[in-house]
C-alpha cells in the first residue's frame, strides 16, 4: 500500500516500562526505556515510501512462490533486494496511473475476483478461504490484484495502444523463418540485466559482467530459476524467470531467433537489446499443426467521446443510464443511432465480425469477457467510453486475409512486449529513488 512521506521522522518508538510495585515493598526506580523498532523506511520512490513491513511481506510471498515451483532460494539479502526492485518498478507505474486518472473501483474488482474464482471452479467465498489458507489476508490479495489490474490498464494506454504495425512488416513476417514455425508453442525462461538510460561505457561493462556472471553460474550447474531470482531485473524474476509458453511468433524476435537453434533445456549466450542484457532458456517446445482457426466475435457498441466538453465521468454516467434503458427494454440499435459518437451509429452500433487484434486492447479485453447478449459496464479506451454487447461468436478457418490479421496481431504483441520493457526502464530511470536497505 502506498504511503506518503510523513511530515516527521520517527522510526523508533520509546516505550517506558514501569515495574509493578508490591503492596508493602519499597518503591523501585523505573526501568530504563526499552527501544522497540516499529517500522522503517527501506526506499523512497518520488513522494512515497516503502517500509520494511511491506518488503518483509512481499519477500515472504516470493519465498512461498519459489518454493511451490521447486526453485532453490537465493541468499536472503539478494532475494530481498530483488523484491524491493520489483516493488519500486510497480510503485512508479502506480503513481503515474493514479496521477492520470486510472482507477479500478470496488464493483469492477469484485467482478474480476468472481471471474478468477470461477476460472478456478470455486465460488467467491471458497476462493477467499483458499487464499487465506495459504496465509495471505484476503484484503491484501484484493489490494495486490487491484494494483496488477491498474498496471495492466496503464500498459494498454501508454504502450500497447501506441504500437503500430505496417504492411511491409507483415509481408516480411509472413516470409520469415520465424513465421514458418509460428504455430510451434515455445516455453521460455528469462534473465534480464537492465541497463540504465544513457548508460556510460563503464556502466555497460559492469552490467554485461553481471550477465556473464549469471551465465557462468548456470553453466556451472546452478539452477536457472535460482540464478534468475538472484540476478534478473525482469518482472518474472520472482517466478524463477519463467515467462510461460506462447506461439513462437508471439515472442520478441530477439528471443525467437535465439531459441530457434536451442533444444529444450539449453541456454542462450548473453543477448543484447535496448533494455539490457538477456539470457534465455528453452523450457518447452510443442510443434503446432497446420490448422489456423480464430475465434471471431460479432459485437455492437455505443461510444461517447471524451473531450474538453465531455469528461470521462460524464461519459461514463451517460452510458450507465443508456445501459439501464436497454436492460428495461429499449432496443440497443435505437439508442446507438441516437447517442453514439462512432461511425457505426447509423448501423445501430453494429461492428460486424471482429477477429483478435482488430480492436484496441481495452475494447477487446472487455468484449472477450462478455457472454452472449450481455452488456458491459462502461469501458474506457483511447477513443472514449464504450458500452459493448456481444451478439454472436464463431470459429473460422484462416484465409490469406485472416493470416495477415493474425500476423498483425503477433507482430503487435511482440513489439508491445519490447516497447513495454523499454518504457518501464525509462520510467524507473527518471523517477527519484532512494534505497535505504543498507541503513539497517
Amino acid at each position: 500500500m502506498s504511503r506518503r512521506l510523513p511530515t516527521f521522522s520517527a522510526a523508533l518508538l520509546l516505550i517506558p516500562v514501569l515495574l509493578a510495585v508490591p503492596g508493602t515493598a519499597p518503591a523501585q526506580a523505573p526501568a530504563a526505556p526499552r527501544v522497540v523498532t516499529v517500522d522503517r523506511i527501506v526506499a523512497v520512490v518520488n513522494d512515497e515510501v516503502i517500509t520494511q513491513f511491506d518488503l518483509a511481506l512481499r519477500t515472504r510471498l516470493a519465498v512461498a512462490q519459489l518454493s511451490r515451483q521447486g526453485t532453490p532460494l537465493p541468499p536472503t539479502d539478494v532475494l530481498e533486494r530483488q523484491v524491493l526492485e520489483r516493488m519500486i518498478s510497480d510503485r512508479v507505474q502506480l503513481q503515474l496511473a493514479r496521477d492520470t486518472g486510472i482507477r479500478i473501483d470496488d464493483a469492477q474488482l469484485e467482478k474480476i475476483l468472481t471471474r478468477i474464482a470461477a476460472d478456478n471452479k470455486m465460488t467467491l467465498p471458497q476462493f477467499r478461504e483458499a487464499i487465506e489458507r495459504d496465509g495471505l489476508a484476503f484484503s491484501r490479495f484484493r489490494d495486490d490484484l487491484r494494483d496488477e489490474v491498474v498496471i495492466s490498464r496503464l500498459r494498454e494506454r501508454e504502450v500497447d495502444s501506441r504500437v503500430v504495425v505496417n504492411e511491409s512488416e507483415i509481408d516480411n513476417f509472413l516470409k520469415s523463418s520465424t513465421a514458418q514455425g509460428g504455430n510451434d508453442e515455445l516455453g521460455l525462461a528469462h534473465i534480464l540485466v537492465r541497463v540504465p538510460e544513457g548508460a556510460s561505457p563503464e556502466q555497460l561493462a559492469e552490467r554485461r559482467g553481471r550477465a556473464e556472471q549469471a551465465l557462468a553460474q548456470i553453466k556451472a550447474g546452478t539452477d536457472f530459476g535460482q540464478v534468475a531470482a538472484a540476478f534478473s531485473d525482469a518482472p518474472d524474476a520472482l517466478k524463477g524467470g519463467s515467462m510461460g509458453a506462447r506461439p513462437a511468433d508471439r515472442w520478441p524476435s530477439l528471443f525467437a531467433d535465439a531459441a530457434r537453434t536451442l533444444r529444450v533445456g539449453e541456454t542462450s549466450v548473453v543477448l543484447r537489446s535496448p533494455a539490457g542484457f538477456h539470457i534465455i532458456r528453452v523450457v518447452g517446445r510443442k510443434v503446432g499443426g497446420s490448422s489456423a482457426v480464430v475465434q471471431q466475435t460479432r459485437a455492437r457498441h455505443i461510444l461517447v467521446r471524451v473531450n474538453e466538453l465531455v469528461s470521462e465521468a460524464e461519459a461514463t454516467q451517460r452510458l450507465r443510464i443508456l445501459k439501464e434503458r436497454i436492460e428495461n427494454g429499449t432496443p440497443f440499435g435505437e439508442l446507438a443511432r441516437l447517442h453514439s459518437d462512432d461511425g457505426s451509429a447509423a448501423r445501430g452500433g453494429e461492428l460486424g465480425w471482429i477477429s483478435p487484434g482488430d480492436t484496441v486492447p481495452a475494447f477487446e479485453r472487455a468484449m472477450d469477457q462478455l457472454k452472449l447478449n450481455e452488456l458491459s459496464d462502461p469501458v474506457r479506451s483511447d477513443f472514449g467510453v464504450h458500452l459493448i454487447q456481444v451478439t454472436e461468436r464463431r470459429s473460422e478457418d484462416l484465409s490469406a486475409e485472416r493470416q495477415r490479421l493474425v500476423a498483425r496481431q503477433a507482430l503487435r504483441a511482440r513489439k508491445a512486449d519490447e516497447a513495454y520493457q523499454e518504457w518501464v526502464r525509462q520510467m524507473r530511470d527518471r523517477a527519484f529513488v532512494s534505497v535505504r536497505l543498507e541503513e539497517r
